[in-house]
């Protein structure tokens, strides 16, 4: 992982436009999904306190993003994305404009064109973003209204999801193939009773064998964690007999969880692809409860708990390796 990466904002007055260089520390077709995936792009799109809801998202040429920025207090800019040109994981070329929400133009504020280009090197994939305004009046209108400063925390929001989902993605699994496993939770000594089955056992630590809630960087809208908490463990990850894989975490109460017998263990659930992973919770969940639903997770997964309609405790998990 590098140290320092890449960050060049320049404004071009003389041809009416905005540069931007910014490296990220994944793949390619991470950065992709990130800039080209509606629940991807509501996750860091907004700088903080603002966070972006879509409302409709249609990713081809001829094709519009429609969203809204929504402020701390729930009031919402509406904006849409109209996309005009698509050369795959390569770059992509849309008009960005303010509008209401059923995507009518607000003509008091200038349009823009944006051209995407994504190049990737040995380590990591570097976007060129190139702004082009029809005026010089327009730009100026933009910088004024803070876009500089709203769309460097933006990236910087996307250099964190990107990063700690690249190295939690590439540490916990190495493959796309199927897998179960078994998921335990405890009330604040997952590491006292993971050391005890892999002494009962014989069992090996596997992907990163334990790591602590103080290990990564969590999500901003995670409340401050004490000190006693950052030593707690966030993931465990045991082989015991015949291949079978432990997983556990700690769910103390001092981080709002209430662990009774029955929602202390849950089967876990890896299929191999997205739809297969919405399918299985479909069917799983008719009649029963849903605990959590599926959506993309902080820490590299597409996740969701429930209780099925005979009381059983099951968790999908689904993580694309690249």
């Amino acid at each position: 992982m590098k140290n320092t990466l890449l960050m060049n904002f320049t404004v071009d007055k003389a041809n009416n436009k905005i540069k931007v260089e910014r490296e990220f520390d994944a793949p390619v077709a991470m950065v992709w999904s990130a800039w080209t995936e509606s629940e991807l792009l509501d996750l860091w799109w907004a700088p903080q306190p603002y966070r972006v809801e879509t409302k409709s998202m249609d990713f081809s040429e001829g094709g519009m993003w429609l969203y809204s920025m929504v402020g701390p207090e729930g009031d919402r800019h509406w904006c849409r994305a109209d996309y005009k040109s698509i050369k795959q994981q390569k770059q992509f070329v849309y008009q960005d404009g303010f509008c209401d929400e059923n995507g009518k133009l607000n003509k008091d504020f200038p349009r823009s064109t944006w051209s995407n280009v994504f190049k990737q090197t040995d380590e990591t994939t570097t976007v060129n973003i190139e702004i082009s305004y029809d005026k010089l009046e327009d730009l100026e209108t933009i910088i004024k209204m803070g876009f500089k400063e709203g769309f460097t925390a933006g990236l910087e929001n996307l250099d964190h999801y990107l990063s700690t989902q690249f190295r939690l993605r590439k540490e916990n699994k190495t493959s796309n193939k199927a897998r179960v496993t078994s998921y335990l939770n405890f009330n604040g000594n997952t590491e006292e009773a993971i050391n005890f089955y892999k002494k009962v056992f014989n069992g090996k630590f596997t992907g990163v064998g334990l790591r602590r809630f103080g290990d990564i960087e969590m999500p901003a809208e995670v409340p401050p964690m004490s000190a006693a908490d950052k030593k707690l463990i966030l993931h465990a990850e045991l082989t015991i007999l015949g291949g079978h894989v432990l997983m556990a975490t700690d769910a103390p109460e001092s981080m709002g969880f209430k662990l009774v017998s029955g929602n202390n263990m849950h089967i876990n659930v890896e299929p191999e692809t997205r739809e297969e992973t919405e399918r299985i919770f479909k069917e799983l969940s008719e009649g029963g409860e849903v605990i959590m639903p599926l959506a993309d997770m902080f820490f590299g997964a597409y996740y969701g708990q429930l209780k099925d309609k005979y009381g059983i405790n099951w968790m999908l998990h689904y993580q694309k390796v690249d």
